[in-house]
């Protein structure tokens, strides 16, 4: 198999594209990188959900704003199929030249002077993150007849997360590894989980987080290494809720967790963890505040080992710990506040157990290099309908140092900076390193080895997720985040992981089936839904959100060009196509629909939507994309 490279050609040793001779994400300054980012962020998703057409490499973006009277332009340093674009610095239009004479003129009084204002190049003048999300943000409110004061809480987010963006940037270039190789994480895992320095790229504010302080952030955040102990309640047994798949009670479920911790248990009380933020915010929720004055639930404070945040913030890790733990988190990233919600903790519990009915060990027996992490467990504090916001869900945890290891995917693609002398780094992903270690032990080209890398991806971790769809009509939502790789000694996928218990479906038509493998499975949950809202949503999780932002990454990192990559894809998939009939749907529709739904994270934005409260229809926006699976075949 042969790949031809994008805009020219470089070594397996120097993947960077060759078509972006200097990269704004390496500008010296942190805080200007960050800016950079994030504008460049906030555009991709820009053009994705409003159509715009992006012209080829090396041509300037128009982007004209009349809502603002406005228009930027804007380079465009690689234009992908798949929408992965690479944008350089905005510059707005000015409406009338500035006279050389006007720009070094004093101030009078009242009016600023314009010293210190950038001159103009070409009738243009440089625009932020705070102009640019504005003006776009605007032309969003006012073209869909809002107000456009209702686009102020979505700049905000915009600009708290260039901000978080500028600091992860400055800590990581403060290690002092000018050559971006060396990985401060304590395992490879934590390692990826740590490398989303700036974050979804598709998403508009990917790195916000609110109500959290400076201070509190170095802990929470994976992007700046923070760990912390476990905050810990002592409960009443009488109000302590939970599951688990294997009968475990949540106090045999706890008690391991807290030895050695250090804990004054008071007699025949059970410990509850929490995230320490969480901790202090639930005090002030009327439930937790009745049990508290009842002397049902008392604080007893931190305590115990470190806990490491991975990539989602609120799901911690420990190396050598049997568990991870997703603990329930009220604070606002990106869209959502991320408490966990008792109903989709029991649908983790319920989906652990179907899993056990059959479908694991079909997964198993064919796939032996795939496994899906169960959250197996979840337990809370307070025994009414309400969240109290103690709801923790309990997960499996191979990465414990005892079994190999699992990369997650958005860390792997994850785009690293320079080391702030404005060089690049010698790799921009840790995926380019995987590329490049390939193609030296095969002999090849980087693209070639591309090449093979995305097929081996396809069958240790696609594969088997169409194949459980196929087989038992049961649907899962493998984003980036929520998927995971593990490379052999040449950098080549060699097993694969699915995670996160939000994300399961069961397709109507299988429902019965389903019902005889576990009785009662769809028993008081949203599981069940019409085949072709599975389908859409997968094709959008699995397709376009992993493997079409997969090959969007090869070819933005200047690995391979996308088009051979989407032939791979489309191969493999018309192969399934012939093999598993029970996927015919969704693979139709990846293979052949013109345009495919794909949640618009942007919009959503803009409209204020929290994507975990309400309705599994309503939750989100969603766009309709040209397929460029369908159009690679024209």
């Amino acid at each position: 198999m042969t790949v031809r490279t994008a805009a020219g050609s470089h070594t397996p040793d120097d993947p960077r594209a060759p078509h972006i001779p200097y990269d704004p994400l390496d500008h010296p300054d942190p805080l200007r990188a960050g800016d950079s980012a994030a504008t460049e962020t906030l555009l991709r998703a820009y053009v994705r959900e409003t159509g715009t057409d992006v012209p080829a490499t090396g041509q300037v973006l128009q982007l004209p704003l009349p809502a603002s009277r406005l228009t930027l332009r804007v380079p465009v340093l690689y234009r992908s199929a798949t929408g992965w674009h690479r944008f350089g610095e905005a510059r707005v239009v000015t409406a009338a030249p500035v006279a050389p004479s006007e720009a070094s003129a004093p101030s009078r009084e009242g009016v600023p002077s314009r010293e210190g204002i950038p001159s103009e190049e070409g009738g243009t003048l440089p625009a932020d993150t705070a102009l640019v999300a504005a003006a776009l943000i605007r032309e969003s409110t006012l073209g869909r007849a809002a107000p456009p004061h209702l686009g102020g809480d979505a700049v905000g987010r915009v600009l708290n997360s260039a901000a978080r963006t500028a600091v992860h940037i400055a800590r990581r270039r403060a290690e002092g590894n000018p050559a971006g190789e060396q990985d401060h994480g304590l395992t490879p895992f934590l390692g990826a989980e740590q490398a989303l320095l700036l974050g979804h790229p598709f998403h508009p504010a990917p790195k916000s987080r609110e109500e959290a302080s400076d201070r509190e952030l170095d802990a929470y955040s994976p992007e700046l290494r923070g760990y912390f102990p476990l905050h810990w309640f002592a409960a009443h047994p009488e109000i302590v809720v939970g599951e688990s798949a294997d009968g475990r009670s949540p106090a045999e479920l706890l008690r391991p967790l807290a030895s050695g911790a250090g804990l004054e248990l008071p007699p025949g009380m059970v410990p509850v963890p929490a995230h320490p933020w969480q901790a202090r915010e639930v005090l002030g929720r009327p439930e937790v505040a009745a049990l508290l004055d009842a002397g049902l639930l008392r604080p007893l404070g931190p305590g115990g080992p470190a806990w490491y945040p991975t990539s989602s913030v609120r799901t911690v890790h420990r190396p050598g710990a049997d568990v991870m733990l997703k603990l329930s988190l009220g604070m606002r990233i990106t869209n959502s506040r991320r408490n966990n919600l008792r109903s989709e903790m029991r649908l983790g519990v319920r989906a652990a157990r179907l899993l056990a009915a059959g479908p694991a060990r079909r997964l198993r027996a064919e796939h032996p290099g795939f496994g899906i992490l169960r959250d197996f467990a979840w337990v809370s504090a307070g025994t009414g309908e309400t969240e109290t916001g103690l709801e923790t869900a309990v997960r499996d945890n191979p990465f414990n140092g005892k079994g190999p290891g699992g990369l997650c995917v958005a860390g792997l693609v994850a785009e690293r900076t320079g080391p702030g002398d404005g060089s690049p780094p010698r790799h921009r992903a840790l995926l380019c390193e995987a590329v490049a270690r390939a193609a030296r032990a095969q002999g090849v080209s980087t693209a070639e080895a591309s090449a093979r890398w995305f097929a081996a991806y396809l069958d240790v971790l696609a594969v088997p997720l169409i194949r459980l769809q196929a087989w038992y009509g049961i649907a899962l939502e493998p984003h980036h985040q929520n998927t995971l790789v593990a490379l052999d000694a040449h950098g080549m996928p060699r097993a694969g992981w699915y995670r996160d218990s939000q994300g399961y479906y069961v397709a109507a038509s299988r429902a019965a089936e389903v019902e005889r493998l576990l009785p009662g499975a769809a028993d008081g949950l949203d599981l069940v839904f019409d085949d072709a809202f599975v389908d859409e949503r997968v094709a959008y999780y699995l397709g376009i959100n992993n493997l079409l932002g997969l090959v969007g990454a090869f070819g933005a990192l200047g690995l391979a060009g996308e088009e051979e990559l989407l032939r791979v894809l489309r191969a493999r998939l018309e192969l399934l196509r012939t093999t598993e009939p029970g996927a015919k749907g969704l693979l139709d529709l990846l293979l052949d629909a013109p345009v495919l739904r794909c949640k618009g994270n942007y919009l959503t934005c803009v409209d204020g939507l929290d994507e975990l409260v309400g309705d599994v229809h309503t939750q989100s926006v969603y766009i309709d994309l040209p397929n460029p699976l369908a159009e690679a075949q024209r």
